[in-house]
């Protein structure tokens, strides 16, 4: 029998448990195979060990027809695995190296009143986000900061919340919003569905105070409201995690209302749209159709541009050490099989006459691509590499290059990855990734 689930025992599959956990990787099937077991036992409790055989008996035959894996038509959100993505952020420096190439977007942006506005499609822990606000301030000091943050993790929009106090210090005419709503609704900060309007999360939160401490003391207080207006479900068609309740949390200062009152947003006013400047860093599983990336993400971010805003969109493109290693356990893998051209390409065509509006810059591969790589001491890459550096290195590839866990299983458990792990960080000295970028700009006169 397995470890007690929401107060009632369930049978064990080998894993069930921990996939429960992580809310990850349980079909519909399975799921639906776990309430027959429940709804069994709430009729005819399992007392005696006879009778748990019998049960178990019972869901094993009931289960005998072979069950798909989500990884075969429900792709795993390969970025939502909270323990590689927080290892991966803390070892290399790709948040900052990103941040470095959104800031020189700023000096191509004419922000108009009442503010600068800046869309984060994406906001990950803040670090982004933190990076290129200190770069907003210290190009216009003076002009309010209008910003919207997307992001559908709730344990993302803690880490976030956590880098703001600062912020509205040094610039304290900033109104920032943080919301779960989809890229095609966000940009607005209003959900297209109109029953999904009317139910929408509306919190807004006037900080008090002067100081960045009495700040994040504020918003360390919010966390049942975030708790509820956070809360996800699975797609059943995709496994991609959606908003339960679609909700948005505007911040700004207290003493800077009067001020702001033009900046910001009322419920039930399409306040958003009109951006400056939109990032979208790594805003999609790579694996993806150029059509999916297209439709979903890069048509609505571009329809929210004002004339003279920019897109920058970052994504993995390989060619690297990383994906050498990735290579090295599974020859044929390529998971990075759309590049900036062909996103290109298939956005002109589904902007159709609309393209004409917009400008597309993918640019050289000496100006589009960057390298990022993980921080290792010069004495780290010896003779002998610590095992921490090995598991850091290995887990930064099959994160970049987003391998399943179903597909990480038995390569773990022959160890065979650490001593490939070990020869790419000698070959190399270390290990490190590219990445591409390309602009989509509206132009000025339309």
């Amino acid at each position: 029998m397995a470890e007690s689930t929401f107060g009632r025992r369930v049978v064990n599959d080998g894993k069930l448990c921990s996939r429960l956990r992580a809310g990850r990787n349980v079909t519909l099937e399975t799921a639906d195979r776990i309430r027959s077991f429940i709804d069994g036992q709430a009729q005819q409790p399992v007392d005696d060990s006879a009778d748990k055989s019998a049960a178990v008996n019972r869901v094993k035959k009931t289960g005998s027809k072979k069950v798909s894996h989500v990884t075969d038509d429900r792709p795993f959100r390969f970025y939502d695995n909270r323990q590689k993505y927080l290892a991966f952020v803390n070892t290399c420096n790709e948040k900052w190296k990103v941040a470095e190439r959104a800031t020189q977007e700023l000096t191509h942006i004419r922000p108009l009143p009442p503010a600068l506005r800046l869309f984060d499609a994406g906001v990950g822990d803040g670090t982004v986000l933190g990076h290129l606000m200190r770069a907003m301030h210290r190009r216009f000091p003076t002009i309010p900061f209008f910003i919207v943050g997307k992001e559908v993790s709730l344990e993302d929009v803690r880490l976030t919340l956590e880098k703001l106090p600062d912020r509205f210090i040094e610039h304290p005419s900033s109104v920032i919003i943080v919301t779960n709503l989809y890229y095609a609704e966000a940009p607005w900060l209003m959900p297209n569905d109109v029953a999904k309007a009317a139910a929408l999360n509306w919190i807004e939160m006037p900080l008090q105070g002067a100081s960045a401490h009495e700040f994040g003391e504020q918003l360390r207080g919010i966390d049942k409201e975030l708790v509820d207006g956070w809360q996800v479900k699975a797609n059943e068609k995709t496994g991609n995690p959606m908003y339960v309740r679609p909700s948005v949390l505007v911040i700004f200062r207290e003493d800077h209302r009067f001020l702001l009152d033009d900046v910001i947003p009322k419920r039930g006013q399409a306040a958003g749209g009109d951006y400056d400047l939109v990032l979208a860093s790594q805003p999609w599983r790579s694996r993806m159709s150029a059509d999916f990336k297209v439709k979903h993400v890069l048509a609505p971010l571009s329809k929210s541009l004002r004339p003279g805003g920019r897109l920058l969109t970052v994504q993995s493109s390989g060619d690297d050490p990383g994906l050498e290693l990735v290579r090295r356990i599974w020859p044929d893998e390529d998971p990075f099989l759309v590049d900036r051209h062909e996103l290109i390409k298939v956005l002109k065509e589904y902007l159709g006459r609309g393209a004409q509006n917009y400008n597309f810059n993918a640019g050289s591969d000496a100006k589009s691509l960057f390298r990022y790589q993980m921080h290792t001491l010069p004495t780290e890459i010896g003779d002998a590499i610590g095992t921490s550096t090995l598991f850091a290195a290995w887990n930064a590839a099959i994160y970049v290059g987003q391998i399943e866990d179903e597909r990480l299983e038995p390569v773990v458990s022959s160890g065979d990855y650490l001593d490939a792990t070990a020869d790419i960080l000698h070959k190399h000295n270390g290990i490190w990734f590219n990445d591409e970028t390309f602009v989509v700009s509206r132009k000025r006169d339309t």
